[in-house]
């Protein structure tokens, strides 16, 4: 349907007391280039009374401990890198309200076609610079969306939701996070610097598809009795994001392959305990590392699904000793996996803590990222809006011609008869 925002005002959110001032060096993963971006997500509430005020007042406070996200992005001369400012500058905060309810939106069942629930840059502002936006828009029914648009370069998921959970918790009345933060990039190994590459041998730009938006929702039950499957077969254990990750990937090669084509699997694991000595209790800057999985196509296709489990789980177990030979600086760079449509990227989003965030009216019904692109296929696993159980899978992966033998075999990836597939149909 048609709707209308109205922004009733914008102000900049300042700490309320004084931080530190100064530079800070951000570490070997927050300088990633794929991290400079802003991550844009919607935080879906039933209900809120005066939530722009309350969550103004409450992000003042936590500001005081998270000051760094009210500084400022720069680039200085010395060493060319990007660096915090401490400027205490603030956070950008709109309030706006909407003509109708959230329920006349299906909840946000489409997300992508309410990009006016994200804020407005803020004016006289470098936009680049910027680490924090938010904008708080109330419905007629009493419901509420928190639009964010946050810098990945200095917290990663588990990070800015302990930061949202810091600011709940003085939205409802606590005197200081129950967590304490301790951002501390330095404590992330430093590698031993790449040599540059040479401007004639750069790669070329790479290429854009145009990939389809799908989503699937996978029920519990249909989890369950996959991993029963499992152990039956194997006498081990499987996590619900192994199968899911197995299936996604599996059923979108049997979407694609008509030959030998080398198909990857890439996700982002949190890495916080591989680091030595170990990190500080409340750490929150960037600390993940990427887990390459790589088969076959034809093999993949028609391989069992307990099979590409297990290429998943060793591939896990791989995990110590890249990440220390990264640390080392040995081999090649792994945060650098080859893009292309053969990859595809697959991102958990349901134990990062934005589902518990509650600024005194209940933990949010529906948490929906939009960090889609259309360079990299991509799926994210979350969860479907409330009261709905189960498992979201938000895919933009595929193209048109693609498309409908992708979504047949997720249909039929938790049927009884598929779980042992020998064969394409």
């Amino acid at each position: 349907m048609s709707f209308t925002v109205t922004k009733l005002g914008q102000a900049m959110v300042r700490p309320a007391e004084p931080t530190p001032a100064g530079e800070l060096s951000l570490s070997a993963i927050d300088l990633l280039p794929g991290l400079n971006a802003k991550v844009r997500t919607l935080h879906v509430f039933a209900s809120g009374r005066e939530p722009a005020k309350v969550i103004r007042e409450a992000l003042s406070k936590a500001l005081v401990y998270y000051y760094p996200f009210a500084g400022r992005l720069v680039r200085f001369s010395g060493d060319g890198e990007v660096h915090v400012a401490c400027t205490g500058g603030g956070v950008w905060l709109v309030e706006a309200s909407a003509n109708c309810s959230l329920r006349d939106l299906n909840n946000l069942e489409h997300p992508l076609q309410n990009v006016d629930l994200l804020p407005d840059p803020a004016p006289e502002e470098d936009p680049s610079a910027m680490i924090l936006l938010m904008q708080v828009t109330q419905f007629d029914c009493g419901g509420f969306v928190v639009g964010l648009e946050n810098s990945h370069c200095i917290a990663d998921g588990l990070g800015t939701a302990q930061f949202l959970n810091a600011v709940a918790e003085f939205a409802r009345g606590l005197d200081s996070p129950t967590l304490k933060p301790a951002w501390c990039p330095a404590a992330i190994p430093a590698p031993p610097k790449r040599p540059a590459v040479a401007p004639a041998a750069l790669p070329p730009p790479p290429r854009t598809y145009h990939l389809h938006r799908l989503a699937i929702d996978v029920s519990i039950e249909d989890i369950e009795a996959f991993k029963a499957h499992f152990f039956a077969v194997t006498g081990k254990t499987c996590s619900a994001f192994e199968a899911l990750a197995a299936a996604v990937w599996q059923c979108r090669t049997r979407a694609l392959v008509s030959g030998g084509e080398s198909m990857k699997l890439v996700f982002m694991a949190d890495a916080r305990s591989l680091v030595q000595p170990a990190l500080p209790l409340g750490f929150y800057a960037n600390c993940f590392f990427p887990v390459s999985v790589e088969a076959e196509g034809s093999w993949l296709a028609r391989a069992s699904r307990v099979e590409v489990v297990r290429l998943i789980k060793e591939a896990k177990a791989r995990l110590p000793e890249e990440f220390r030979r990264w640390a080392a600086g040995d081999g090649e760079d792994p945060y650098a996996p080859a893009l292309g449509y053969a990859t595809l990227f697959l991102s958990e989003w349901r134990r990062l803590g934005f589902e518990r965030v509650d600024y005194g009216w209940g933990s949010p019904a529906y948490v929906v990222p939009l960090t889609y692109t259309d360079l990299i296929p991509v799926c994210i696993v979350g969860s479907p809006p409330a009261p709905a159980e189960g498992i979201r899978l938000s895919t933009q992966c595929v193209e048109e011609e693609h498309l409908e033998a992708f979504k047949k075999h997720m249909i039929s990836a938790w049927q009884a008869e598929d779980l042992e597939a020998a064969s394409l149909d």
